[in-house]
């Protein structure tokens, strides 16, 4: 199946980037979300990150008006009707996911797949929603989504390998690298990085250095372009806690437990750079 219109569910920072990155490799995109306020909000980032390449000379303002020509506003969920592929970028919820899998598969067509950018809930729990298991798969975008080039491609359990191939082939039309990856909690990438975060919670928890010292010690030793707790700002503090709690919750092991310095600042509102403050504070 080659897929030409896709439609992106949610337009926040992961939904927008991915609406961009689809328009900008020749798709006709609809970006959608439950209020035009979101939709346009999100449209407003895709024009602020194409401003940018264009004040660099890496983009006409041709290319430009071509590319932002190609993404249609959306409030409207049966926009869907005729779309090859649907990548849902909702709140990182199940009862919220699995609700619009179910209205996604009564209006999607027979052929459409059926996307996630989940960054760790289960594939297999969202297909079970729908009549087209075979048909849903996971798509999981690195944040920010024009730089970053590797997608997580997860299989369900009933995922057909006809389904995989097409998503694969796809993400690489968007000059990306897909990795194939199986349905386990957190999959790769945040099994990996989210334990390491919160270690380096626990670290500032125990008075083991301050802050600066451990985003230090793992920038200048490891060679990682950000340390984890300026890391953790970026991607939200309660996102954060949010993962370690499915992958304690998945593996029902003790060392992903979340660290209570995390849960405190999560209580406080203290949730990162999008709140003004989190380990570091920021001008919003």
């Amino acid at each position: 199946m080659q897929v030409k219109q896709v439609m992106v569910i949610g337009a926040g920072q992961m939904g927008s980037g991915i609406a961009q990155v689809c328009a900008q490799s020749g798709y006709q995109v609809f970006l959608n979300d439950i209020k035009q306020e979101l939709v346009d909000r999100g449209l407003g980032i895709i024009n602020k990150n194409l401003g940018r390449q264009l004040e660099k000379g890496r983009l006409s303002s041709e290319q430009k008006e071509e590319i932002v020509g190609r993404i249609q506003a959306s409030t409207d969920i049966n926009d869907a009707a005729n779309v090859d592929l649907v990548i849902e970028a909702a709140v990182e919820n199940m009862e919220i996911k699995a609700k619009i899998f179910q209205q996604l598969d009564q209006i999607a067509p027979a052929h459409a797949i059926l996307a996630s950018n989940t960054s760790s809930l289960p594939i297999t729990e969202i297909a079970a929603v729908t009549k087209r298991p075979d048909k849903v798969i996971g798509m999981h975008f690195m944040n920010p989504v024009p730089v970053m080039k590797l997608v997580e491609i997860i299989r369900g359990l009933a995922t057909a390998d006809q389904t995989y191939e097409t998503i694969s082939e796809m993400t690489k039309t968007l000059n990306k690298v897909p990795v194939e990856v199986n349905d386990f909690p957190g999959f790769v990438s945040n099994r990996v990085l989210m334990p390491m975060i919160n270690e380096a919670i626990y670290t500032l928890y125990e008075g083991v250095a301050t802050k600066e010292a451990i985003d230090e010690v793992m920038k200048l030793g490891m060679n990682h372009p950000m340390g984890p707790l300026q890391l953790a700002d970026f991607i939200g503090l309660d996102t954060c806690l949010y993962i370690m709690e499915v992958l304690h919750e998945g593996f029902g092991d003790s060392k992903y437990r979340p660290c209570p310095l995390l849960r405190k600042y999560v209580k406080a509102g203290w949730l990162g750079c999008k709140t003004g403050r989190g380990f570091y504070t920021y001008d919003k």
